[in-house]
């Protein structure tokens, strides 16, 4: 059986061994066993590795990865349409979380230029406390 070893694979991507465990157990690589129990590797675990870094880089967390990554093909390299529909229904979360950024942008400056950072007395976004009523967290942020 031929393949790339873990070795092979933590060289290539410059992950360690430890973190291609890791996104093994979360489904972004499959490796299958030889006679000897080791695990071999696809050259498309390159791409899967590399892709799934990227990512969280970008924010991305490893469910969300796996999660986009679960209807690849598991022992092939996925196609170009395969990758096409991952990107479709990431563009819809890459745009939610511009969407949120800028609005993170936007009041933020506002809210820290004021000096107060104080959400019981803070006359600008929360007045009296007004948001604890509608739940926890940055209501305003949340909320659109």
């Amino acid at each position: 059986m031929s393949g790339l070893t873990i070795g092979d694979l933590s060289t290539r991507t410059g992950l360690a061994v430890s973190a291609i465990r890791f996104y093994e157990t979360h489904g972004i690589v499959h490796p299958v066993r030889n006679a000897g129990g080791h695990r071999r590797y696809d050259k498309a675990d390159l791409r899967r590795l590399s892709f799934a870094m990227i990512a969280q880089r970008l924010g991305f967390s490893l469910a969300d990865i796996a999660a986009h990554m679960a209807h690849l093909p598991t022992h092939k390299a996925p196609s170009k349409t395969d990758w096409s529909k991952i990107s479709k229904t990431m563009r819809i979360d890459i745009t939610e979380r511009i969407t949120q950024l800028e609005k993170l942008r936007d009041r933020l400056d506002g809210c820290i230029g004021c000096g107060c950072l104080s959400l019981a007395s803070c006359a600008l976004y929360n007045p009296s406390d007004t948001l604890g009523a509608l739940g926890a967290g940055p209501r305003t942020l949340l909320t659109d």
